[in-house]
């Protein structure tokens, strides 16, 4: 790939009138060069069994070609026709809430057969009809594909096989899965309990991460079709999302991407594709922080170790959404700060009816020239003479954030605390390194390689192996950096808690046990960051060193005997625990104090949020530094760097100078010879 993609998802199916070549002409005032297409059409494209109508996938990537705007298409398998859901009564997904019934999208069983085999006729009938078309550049499979909790009778017999398959006996799995409590044990594979109804966190964690491998099998099914038409030039992605942070009766309105998806194990859906994809959706106006952009980008970007497309991010999208101005510009370029090599908005234009009418797109429901689409004209001019320098960022970074599908899943079963979830300790360890400037990889148990970082930060990984924790230990023992959160080593990866001393194994690198926990009520800590805030909440654990040297202690009547933050040297490295839910400013503390005395004071910026920097290497070798102002104020940076030039302005620094940046601005500036 040669060209920064900027572009959007496009529907002519769905426009009021044809205006198919003023929609181009303001395409290319915008320099944007890719469409996005048909991955939500079938019906159209298929409006009765056997009969199809390539009317406006022909008509789009004929004009497309004939403007030299790319085209990627999408397969149409994430939303069904209604002549196909009557095919099947098993076709919709039967789940814990009961039969599915027709009318959204992603409502399907995964599994079923008469879905796959319609499924992979419109694929083959569409790839075959689009591969060989010049402008044809990539394929998306399916669309944000989960497994929408398909839990019916021919899942569960699946999932049986694939017990039988684990444990062999049923006595094996009584034993691993505690199932002697309440009766549930069973004497046959025949006598297997409904999963929806267990009362059994570690059958149901299981049927979880099974239904995780159905979704990384689907996936990898509908690429090994779509290699069989594809050019050896075009690209296989998928639209990859979050767990959304949800406030209120809409998901759409009132959320946003978040954490790590707990239907999708990211690291396994991800190495059928040729290039990973992701959408990332975030608060936007004064609520606007980066964070999101930043920790999506990581997490897609450490799957391969390698670029990626961002397919889908916000334009306008609702009320609380409309970017102020400046705004869109500096999330592209966040985007590209993180390694993206394309950044596409959902969608072109605003749909006039149904249930996405208010997702506002580029263009509003008058499809007329608005400020978020002029400023798209600013951002494609900008990418279209930076292409050069801004293509195949590469970024190498030696701290990594441990995440967990697992740890996600048992957490719901036996949550920290009501207001405190899995992908919550996530972010507030993400996010306070984002703050300091300390950028990382975003990991998971299952990826290969620790020792290429120097520092792991691990957030409540409750359920997890013995082989991750023993790889962990022997990382620290290695010279390795270990930064882990309470609730770490509690469970073995069956959910059965370990019997010994927590945190399992790794106590032996950490220096300190526990065998209590606590509500903290009217609790803080001392012995770290004292003007900060030092209040503790959601959950305190009474740490017992016993080689390790307190760094915080809690102040209490009680509790104060007890270690909040230990730190200990074993091996050739280190290793910090921290036992209690504080604040950022107080983590931040701890983060620093530890990149200090681990000597990777090379990681820590003398900035901190609201000016965000990231940095990478260029094509050319050189080193580029992202600097972003994520505030509403006008901010002064003093330049460090012996000689950069910025590559939007042309101004050149040199160390001791200062850099403005204006309200929401961004700066790249790039070593200079």
């Amino acid at each position: 790939m040669e060209n920064f993609l900027f572009g959007a998802a496009y529907y002519d199916e769905y426009m009021p009138y044809d205006r198919l070549e003023q929609d181009i002409a303001m395409m290319k005032e915008a320099n944007i060069n890719v469409v996005r297409i048909a991955e939500s059409t079938w019906s159209t494209l298929e409006i009765r069994e056997g009969e199809y109508n390539f009317y406006h996938i022909d008509r789009v990537i004929d004009a497309m070609e004939k403007a030299n705007i790319d085209v990627i298409i999408g397969t149409p398998t994430y939303a069904i026709p209604s002549w196909l859901a009557k095919k099947d009564k098993d076709i919709l997904a039967r789940t814990k809430n009961g039969d599915g019934l027709y009318g959204g999208r992603q409502n399907m069983d995964i599994t079923n057969k008469t879905f796959l085999y319609y499924a992979e006729k419109i694929i083959r009938v569409l790839i075959e009809h689009t591969a060989n078309r010049k402008g044809v550049i990539g394929f998306q499979i399916d669309n944000e594909t989960k497994h929408y909790g398909t839990a019916g009778t021919h899942v569960q017999q699946l999932f049986k096989e694939y017990l039988i398959e684990k444990f062999d006996t049923v006595e094996a799995l009584n034993k691993e899965f505690g199932f002697s409590y309440w009766s549930n044990s069973i004497g046959s594979w025949d006598d297997l309990p409904d999963v929806r109804g267990t009362i059994n966190a570690s059958y149901a964690c299981e049927f979880e991460k099974f239904q995780r491998q159905l979704v990384s099998e689907y996936l990898a099914w509908q690429a090994s079709i779509v290699r069989e038409y594809k050019r050896e030039d075009q690209f296989i992605t998928h639209n990859l999302d979050f767990e959304w942070k949800k406030f209120g009766a809409s998901i759409a309105q009132d959320g946003y991407s978040y954490g790590v998806q707990p239907d999708v194990n990211h690291y396994e859906a991800a190495k059928c594709l040729t290039i990973a994809g992701t959408d990332i959706y975030h608060m936007t106006q004064d609520e606007l922080t980066g964070a999101e952009i930043a920790f999506g980008g990581d997490l897609i970007r450490s799957l391969k170790q390698d670029n990626y497309l961002v397919l889908e991010t916000e334009a306008q999208a609702f009320k609380n959404w409309v970017p102020y101005p400046g705004q869109l510009r500096l999330q592209a370029f966040s985007h590209i700060a993180s390694g993206a090599i394309g950044v596409m908005y959902w969608n072109w234009h605003s749909i006039h009816n149904s249930y996405e009418t208010y997702w506002k797109g580029l263009l509003s429901h008058d499809l007329k020239s608005n400020p978020t689409y002029e400023e798209s004209k600013v951002i494609g001019r900008e990418l279209k003479e930076l292409k050069n320098e801004l293509m195949h960022i590469k970024k190498i970074n030696k701290v990594a954030v441990l995440v967990s599908n697992e740890a996600l899943t048992s957490l719901k079963w036996f949550p920290i605390d009501k207001d405190l979830t899995y992908n919550d300790v996530v972010r507030w360890m993400y996010d306070s390194l984002y703050k300091l400037n300390i950028e990382c990889d975003v990991i998971f148990t299952e990826s290969d390689d620790f020792e290429q970082y120097e520092t792991i930060i691990v957030p409540a990984l409750y359920s997890v192996s013995e082989t991750v924790l023993n790889r962990l230990l022997q990382f620290v023992k290695n010279g390795g950096a270990l930064i882990a959160s309470f609730k770490t080593g509690v469970s073995d990866e069956h959910v059965t808690v370990y019997h010994d001393d927590q945190p399992h194994i790794l106590n032996e690198c950490f220096g300190v046990t526990y065998n209590q926990f606590v509500e903290p009520k009217n609790v803080t800590i001392s012995g770290i960051a004292p003007d900060k805030d030092t209040n503790i909440k959601y959950w305190m654990e009474l740490l017992k060193p016993n080689n390790a040297e307190v760094m915080a202690s809690y102040n209490h009547k009680y509790w104060g005997n007890y270690a909040a933050i230990t730190k200990n040297s074993y091996g050739k490295g280190k290793a910090i625990y921290i036992g209690c839910y504080t604040s950022e400013e107080v983590l931040q503390e701890v983060y620093k104090l530890a990149f200090k005395e681990y000597n990777l004071g090379h990681n820590i910026q003398k900035e901190r949020w609201p000016i965000i920097i990231r940095k990478g290497i260029g094509k050319d070798g050189k080193q580029l530094y992202f600097y972003m102002n994520y505030s509403s104020d006008e901010r002064e940076v003093i330049c460090p760097y012996d000689k950069v030039i910025d590559l939007l302005s042309g101004d050149t620094y040199k160390v001791g100078e200062r850099i403005f940046l204006k309200d929401w601005d961004v700066r790249i500036l790039k070593e200079a010879d």
